[in-house]
């Protein structure tokens, strides 16, 4: 039943899973079934690539989006999780820092996590992600010094960099895991030390989540880094960190940290300065990515009506950009930059964001 190379189709981000899902959004059933048979026609990937959009836990996203169980897609994934969760333990017990990619949203457990908390049933490896990401809260002592447990020897793309980094987006940083295990502990899923986890990533972004990510230097600094206004889009920059914020003051009953995220996303998203910036339609770092971010978050304030005319206005400037897109694909295309504007998540595709 499965293959262990990667169909090219299976790839959520630019394939033609990312397209299923569009048709999904859409409630366009003959299309969508005709995409994902095109998507599944040479197996289902469960290689060393699979991930929240690669392979399987790709493939069972969007079938859950439309409604659909696949005893042997959730067979797939859980084999999947099983060994990443079995890698990292052994890494941990190494004493080797981690790679970006074991954790994160795009390629790593934190994604996995997510594809198991959108389940109908419970899964009984999600509280084995949950301890993972909260195992990463604990520093870790190397032959110099203390780092936090995330902090990573390779740079945000895997290259070289002096002193590793630690990495602050949604997409690949610390914010990824904070939103899981905000929304986990919304949905009534718990484990040990989880709202402390929860803090301790929360209170790294009020220092850090000014930058994309923190640099050894910076990590060595006496004061505080220094803001420096980025484009602040969902993957990386204010908005992300924002809202993953925002989920956290939620799930730890904060409601002061709560309208303080929502300030934040506001005056960001309302300064010249910032939104200059922003040069694309996107889901991933543009126009489509924010609409959706912004979205969420008034869904969830107590003052909603505060977040009306700032929707409206990114909601203008998606539908001026999206055709300019050259490509066609879900993160960084016209159907990514289509489902904001068809529709507000009729079928909770926003999950694949880890903003609801």
């Amino acid at each position: 039943m499965t293959a262990p190379t990667l169909p090219r189709t299976q790839d959520l981000s630019d394939g033609a899973l990312g397209t299923a899902l569009l048709h999904v959004e859409r409630g366009d059933t003959a299309s969508a079934r005709s995409t994902l048979a095109q998507a599944v026609a040479d197996g289902i990937s469960t290689g060393g690539n699979a991930s929240l959009f690669h392979g399987a836990p790709a493939l069972e996203f969007v079938l859950l989006r439309a409604g659909i169980t696949r005893r042997d897609v959730c067979a797939a994934v859980d084999r999947v999780v099983a060994a990443r969760l079995t890698a990292a333990r052994r890494r941990q017990e190494s004493g080797v820092l981690p790679h970006v990619a074991e954790f994160d949203l795009i390629r790593g457990l934190t994604g996995l996590g997510a594809l198991l908390l959108a389940r109908s049933e419970a899964a009984p490896l999600l509280k084995d992600v949950l301890v993972y990401l909260v195992s990463l809260s604990r520093p870790v002592r190397t032959e110099e010094r203390e780092m936090p447990g995330w902090w990573s020897d390779v740079g945000p793309s895997g290259e070289e960099l002096d002193g590793g980094h630690g990495n602050n987006g949604v997409a690949h940083g610390i914010a990824g895991p904070l939103a899981l295990l905000s929304l986990a502990a919304r949905h009534g899923v718990q484990v040990p030390d989880q709202r402390e986890a929860i803090a301790v990533f929360d209170h790294w972004l009020d220092t850090h989540g000014c930058n994309y990510w923190t640099s050894d230097d910076q990590l060595r600094a006496p004061g505080p880094p220094t803001p420096v206004p980025t484009r602040p889009s969902w993957c990386y920059g204010r908005a992300g960190t924002a809202r993953a914020q925002h989920l956290a003051a939620i799930a730890l009953g904060d409601p002061s940290r709560r309208r303080a995220a929502e300030n934040q996303v506001i005056q960001t998203l309302t300064d010249a300065v910032w939104l200059d910036r922003i040069t694309d339609a996107t889901l991933c770092h543009g126009w489509a990515g924010l609409l959706t971010v912004v979205r969420a978050v008034a869904e969830d304030s107590p003052a909603a009506a505060r977040f009306t005319p700032l929707i409206a206005d990114l909601h203008r400037r998606l539908a001026a950009d999206r055709e300019r897109l050259p490509e066609r694909g879900l993160m960084e295309g016209r159907v990514g930059a289509q489902l904001p504007v068809e529709a507000t998540d009729a079928t909770g595709w926003a999950r694949l964001l880890l903003i609801t």
